[in-house]
Order: C-alpha cells, then sequence, then structure tokens
C-alpha cells in the first residue's frame, strides 16, 4: 500500500510504493510550471529521499496533460537581479540533488517538457516517455535563452542537435528523442505506468549499496580525460569488490542462486 508523506495539495507529492518512491509535480493548472517554491519542494523531496535507506528507486512524474512548462514566467517579470540569481541558484541546486543521492531517478514523461522542464528530465538518471510526449528549449523565442536547461540537454545529445534545439526552439518528438539519447524509451501512454514502473523494480533488484556506488561514480568520471576516468574507476571497483554485498553477488551467480542483499 503506497503512503503519501506531503498534503495532497502540495505543488510536489513525495509518496512512498514499497522500495520505488513517486515524486509527482501537482501544478496541472499551470502546466506545472516550476515556480520558485515548486523548486523549493522538488529540492527538499529528493533530498528527503536520499536519506531514506528504504528507497531504491525514485520516479519523477507530473499530474495533468504537461509534464513541466519549464519556469514559472510570472514570477520573472521586473524583478531586481538578486531575485533571479535566487531564483536560478534553487533550479541549479534542484537539478544537482537529483544527480548527487544514491537513489536512480527515472522521469515518467506523459507530456511535454520544455525548458526548464526538458532540463528536469535531461537531468534525471533514466527517463520513459511516452509517445505522446514531446521535448524542447523555447526560451530563444521570449528573448530569454535557455542558458541553464543548456547544461543538462547538452550532455544527454549531441552538440549539434543540442545547438539546433537551443537556436531554434523546436519540438522533438519522442522517437527522436530517444535516437538522440534524451530519453530510454517510448511506449504507449497507457503502458507507461506499468513499463516505468518495471524498469524501477527491476534496478530495485540490485545492491542499493552496489548501484549508489555505480552512479556517484558515473557522474564522476563523466568528464574526466580517459587516463584519468580509469585510475578513478579502478580504484571504486577495488573497494567495491572489498563489500559484503559483490562477495555474495558472485558467490550466488557461481552457485546459480539468488543473492540476498546486505
Amino acid at each position: 500500500m503506497a503512503t503519501m508523506i506531503t498534503q495532497k495539495n502540495a505543488n510536489v507529492l513525495v509518496e512512498l510504493d514499497g522500495e520505488v518512491a513517486y515524486v509527482t509535480l501537482n501544478r496541472p493548472e499551470k502546466r506545472n510550471a516550476l515556480s520558485l517554491k515548486t523548486m523549493e519542494e522538488l529540492g527538499a523531496g529528493f533530498r528527503a529521499l536520499g536519506d531514506n535507506a528504504d528507497v531504491r528507486v525514485i520516479i519523477l512524474k507530473a499530474n495533468g496533460p504537461v509534464f513541466s512548462a519549464g519556469h514559472d514566467l510570472s514570477e520573472m517579470l521586473d524583478r531586481d537581479l538578486d531575485t533571479y540569481r535566487n531564483l536560478f541558484d534553487v533550479c541549479v541546486k534542484t537539478m544537482e540533488v537529483i544527480q548527487s543521492i544514491r537513489q536512480p531517478v527515472i522521469a515518467q514523461v506523459q507530456g511535454p517538457a520544455t525548458a526548464a522542464g526538458c532540463q528536469l528530465v535531461a537531468t534525471c538518471d533514466l527517463a520513459v516517455a511516452a509517445d505522446t510526449a514531446w521535448f524542447a528549449t523555447p526560451g530563444v523565442k521570449i528573448g530569454l535563452f535557455c542558458s541553464t536547461p543548456m547544461v543538462a540537454v547538452s550532455r544527454a545529445v549531441g552538440r549539434k542537435k543540442a545547438m539546433e534545439m537551443l537556436l531554434t526552439g523546436d519540438p522533438v518528438a519522442a522517437h527522436e528523442a530517444q535516437s538522440l539519447g534524451l530519453i530510454n524509451k517510448v511506449v504507449a501512454v497507457n503502458e507507461l505506468d506499468s513499463v516505468t514502473r518495471e524498469l524501477a523494480n527491476k534496478i530495485a533488484a540490485s545492491s542499493q549499496y552496489v548501484v549508489g556506488i555505480g552512479k556517484q561514480a558515473f557522474y564522476k568520471q563523466i568528464d574526466m580525460p580517459q587516463h584519468e576516468a580509469y585510475e578513478y574507476t579502478a580504484e571504486v571497483m577495488s573497494r567495491n569488490a572489498e563489500a559484503e554485498d559483490a562477495h555474495e553477488g558472485i558467490s550466488a551467480f557461481l552457485q546459480k542462486r539468488k543473492p540476498q542483499w546486505s
């Protein structure tokens, strides 16, 4: 039985369902725009789940037809520089916490994800999208270049396509987004919940300790020079090999039985 741990009218809902937690954007009437309050709630939710040893995987989804339309533009008119700096600083910290916690985060994308909403999808460790979803970084069309979304998007797709998305603002359909590497899977909308949960359950079946090591190492090595990355990951793997779960997993494989993770 799932357990809601936030108020039902919160901008961000956090729900526990066994080893999987759900974080849900809950401003459907505002196209799940990322207001300052919403981003603060989102960051707080991920931090709390990151500290919860019972949670192995987190699914990020959204209520309503739109995943997220990006920043709440109503908060961005006629403000001073310090206000803008704070807004984008909170945004950056929210994105960073998703990759800093040990649990893999899967975006479950049922509809359009634009600007900072596209950034949110690109930031998640994995993403499953309905075939009706689409993605865009259209800030250039309203005089506000998607500079912070660019960081996540340009690390998920090739440079030329990232620049095209950023310079034109044109939408990218789900199947093209998959071919670009922005998302992992495209499914029929009526299969989105079950396919995303199946992926989460598959990840949750592995050692939580080992998955956490792997996620941390992935983001640390990705921008290193190759030789430095190999030196770093060789040390990570050596320490991993000492762990009890590594011995249990290898023994279980050799003995043809299911491992019992500690």
